[in-house]
């Protein structure tokens, strides 16, 4: 396809800056996860029990270390995530395994998967998700000004030799890299028992081309970009494969099983692939994806506007905290109407998606709390902006031509409409837009250029990058 690589990405935007570790996390010491003696993060079945080296744990610790080093002013914390992602990075070289001429870093534990039928291995076991992070944590410590010269050396060789474990098929073992029946690039987070064959997860795909993100960057590398641009045409392919429309997204391609928990990864991933390469492509992706099933969390102070109305309420069977539970399906346990003679407003806790359904908000406080109400703008809707996407670079909008009239808005930070302006044109006219976020209740762009600078258009009344949205 021709996926570019933008290499000169603000900090913020680049591979795991988004995963920071927290401070009170630096020496975990739970049912499930503990230090060595060596300050190495170890994986538990329970307290008490006996600790493993499990490959991702450990590199994604150490990324977290980073990048938190990275933000850290206080000098003594500062050397402490610094020595806890080398601890980590030490672990994984000192326990390599070296072949076909590429690094490798085993899982050593037998693992079978509960419900993914295949994903099941005999220690030691290999997986390019682990392959591909440790090339983001090799790259990201070697650039680190207080490494020495030595262990910086030792960095940059790691990341090449695990790099290289990228350029080896499924013709030998082991193998964590193949092209599907179709000619499309995967990296395998669970390769199967034969070459060819594995789970297709996308989650684990995508993080491991972070690793080739950070190696192009930091190299100039023409191999990674190649192997990088193959991978994001994949991932582009398989998009329709891996959306469940209006409902949680599948996991991987081999099962199809939706998967709640790794949905909300998705719309992270993909946003980070739209500002990797710069293309519109993820861009839809991520929005499409966060329409179908949104993250369902409000902050605090949250609040829905109702119009003077008549408006029907639901109780729904859902789990405590109003989460969607399998057993229950949100099944409609109840409802009522209720009238209000003037426009009025009542707090929220959650706004998502119901099976089988539309957007609903369940009501927090008063006289409705634990009910829910339908998103239906302008009678029923959150007030103020949630779930903003950063475009970068910025996507362009059109307004219809044939002087159709298009509605835009301007809002003070509480939602309120400040200004309202009627536009029309005689041809289609374009603005860029550098955000899209849900604006009481609607899906709305934010225009950067021009006239309308500050005004934000609805999705409804515009297409985007020439697509209807």
């Amino acid at each position: 396809m021709g996926y570019q690589i933008v290499a000169d990405l603000p900090e913020a935007m680049r591979p795991w800056r988004d995963r920071p570790k927290r401070w009170e996390d630096i020496t975990p010491n739970t049912n499930t996860l503990f230090l060595d003696t060596e300050g190495v993060v170890q994986v538990r079945d329970g307290a008490g029990l006996p600790g493993y080296d499990q490959p991702v744990t450990q590199i994604q610790f150490a990324l977290g270390c980073i990048t938190s080093y990275r933000a850290e002013s206080n000098a003594t914390r500062k050397a402490l995530f610094l020595t806890r992602a080398k601890a980590q990075a030490k672990r994984l070289i000192d326990r390599r395994v070296e072949a076909r001429g590429a690094w490798y870093f085993p899982y050593p534990f037998d693992y079978k998967h509960e419900t993914h039928s295949g994903v099941d291995y005999k220690a030691p076991w290999y997986s390019g998700m682990a392959q591909g992070e440790a090339i983001s944590m090799f790259i990201q410590l070697s650039q680190l000004d207080a490494v020495t010269q030595e262990e910086r050396a030792l960095y940059q060789q790691a990341a090449d030799a695990a790099f290289a474990s990228l350029l080896r098929g499924d013709d030998g073992a082991p193998w964590v890299i193949h092209k599907d029946s179709a000619g499309y690039l995967w990296i395998q987070e669970y390769p199967g028992a034969q070459p060819g064959t594995g789970d297709f997860t996308y989650n684990g795909m995508i993080f491991a081309m972070f690793g080739l993100w950070d190696y192009y960057a930091a190299t100039g590398s023409e191999v990674a970009l190649a192997l990088y641009d193959g991978s994001a045409t994949t991932i582009a392919r398989y998009f329709p494969l891996l959306r469940n429309v209006r409902w949680h997204s599948y996991y991987c391609q081999t099962h199809r099983i939706p998967t709640p928990s790794y949905h909300q990864h998705h719309i992270n991933l993909f946003r980070q692939l739209h500002w990797q390469t710069g293309s519109p492509d993820f861009a839809h992706h991520t929005d499409v994806l966060t329409d179908d099933f949104p993250s369902p969390f409000l902050r605090d102070g949250s609040n829905v506007a109702f119009a003077a109305a008549t408006h029907t309420l639901y109780r729904l069977d859902t789990k405590a905290d109003g989460g969607w539970d399998q057993a229950k399906q949100d099944a409609q346990l109840e409802t009522k109407k209720v009238t209000f003679a003037r426009a009025t407003q009542a707090p929220a806790d959650m706004r998502r998606r119901i099976q089988g359904r539309g957007i609903y908000y369940r009501i927090s406080a008063g006289a409705y709390t634990g009910w829910w109400v339908g998103e239906i703008w302008p009678t029923s809707f959150l007030r103020g902006q949630y779930l903003t996407t950063a475009y970068f670079p910025q996507r362009t909008l059109t307004f219809p031509g044939g002087n159709q009239e298009v509605d835009v808005y301007r809002f003070t930070e509480d939602g309120t409409d400040a200004s309202i302006r009627t536009v029309s044109f005689t041809s289609p006219s374009n603005a860029p837009t550098d955000r899209r976020a849900i604006v009481n209740g609607r899906p709305m762009y934010q225009i950067t250029a021009g006239a309308l600078t500050g005004y934000w258009a609805p999705a409804t009344s515009i297409t985007m990058d020439g697509t209807t949205t």
